[in-house]
């Protein structure tokens, strides 16, 4: 019977898979990241590219706090419904169903706010309606 010890060679750790898999996830980690950026919704409102404002009697100025209050040619409007808003254009369109409706909202005023003064004018047969908006600071057209 042979009882010597026998040198048994002690275990190594191969760290090569080890390696790979670590490359792997910090791999992933960074598409993920890179990619989480251009996923996000990023809204700035409004601006434009437009021509100066200009005042003509067919005009209906519409404007839209951004509280959500409006403002009819300057004339501040204590209520916010539908009915209001759209006596107030009746009265204000000079120029009957021939008249714009331009509507200046604030960039972080409701959108309901803006909803509610389409509704009005479409109630009060006010068809032509326009949005204002103001140039980039830039000022460079696309």
């Amino acid at each position: 019977m042979n009882f010597r010890h026998r040198i048994r060679p002690e275990p190594e750790i191969n760290l090569i898979p080890f390696i790979d898999v670590l490359l792997v996830v910090l791999i992933f980690l960074v598409l993920s990241t890179t990619y989480s950026k251009f996923t996000e919704l990023q809204l700035r409102l409004p601006m434009a590219n437009a021509d100066a404002q200009r005042d003509y009697p067919r005009e209906v100025i519409v404007s839209i706090a951004s509280d959500g209050s409006y403002s009819i040619n300057r004339q501040p409007l204590p209520a916010r419904n539908v009915d209001a808003v759209s006596t107030a254009l009746a009265d204000a369109a000079r120029a009957g169903t021939d008249s714009v409706v331009i509507i200046s909202a604030d960039a972080s005023s409701p959108h309901q706010a803006v909803i509610t003064v389409l509704e009005a004018a479409r109630r009060t047969g006010l068809h032509q309606v326009t949005f204002a908006a103001q140039k980039p600071a830039g000022g460079s057209r696309p």
